[in-house]
């Protein structure tokens, strides 16, 4: 392994997704929406996927830099008896739009990661928020897969290395974050 050929990888990517930032601009402005009319956003992803979407998930409930009051986001990666047991009824690809069904309301925002951007049960979640009246954002990687097609704003990492792709979408993540500890500062911490 060559460390600097990943960092240059790594390095290389970002100035893709730099050269391109209209959809990251839009996926911004949509949370800080859904944040500001005191709705919820909801994330979700498969693997590390997963744990991206807790670990935005927890920025908006905790804080992300600025001190703050909480924010309604809830990861649908972290029940574990919510997936086993839809998973187990209904079957995987259900897990997480069975808790959009039950939980969004319109106004409300759902966000998939998947680095594929095909993945069944995201592209299920996209289909319940959309009849719930949520908006939904991807965040996908190579071309966007089937998620560009169906979400309401896209942000596609150009990369086929599924790291690579990840680094991206926590980095787009944090932004995300840090736009909406600005965004909300006329909340009391």
């Amino acid at each position: 392994m060559n460390i600097k050929q990943r960092i240059e990888e790594h390095i290389e990517v970002a100035k893709q997704v730099l050269a391109d930032t209209k959809m990251i601009e839009q996926a911004l402005e949509m949370t800080a929406q859904t944040v500001k009319s005191g709705r919820t956003v909801f994330f979700c992803g498969n693997g590390g996927s997963a744990a991206d979407a807790q670990h935005l998930a927890a920025e908006f409930v905790g804080r992300f830099v600025r001190e703050r009051d909480g924010l309604p986001a809830v990861a649908l990666t972290t029940d574990t008896s919510i997936l086993t047991a839809v998973g187990n009824d209904y079957g995987f690809d259900t897990v997480f739009a069975r808790q959009v069904q039950a939980l969004a309301r319109p106004g409300d925002l759902v966000i998939g990661l998947s680095t594929s951007g095909n993945s069944p049960n995201v592209l299920a979640a996209f289909a319940a928020a959309q009849k719930q009246g949520a908006a939904t954002i991807a965040f996908a990687g190579r071309t966007g897969g089937k998620m560009k097609e169906v979400a309401d704003c896209t942000i596609t990492v150009p990369a086929d290395k599924t790291a690579r792709i990840q680094e991206m979408h926590i980095l787009i993540g944090h932004i995300l974050c840090e736009w909406i500890d600005e965004a909300t500062e006329h909340v009391a911490g």
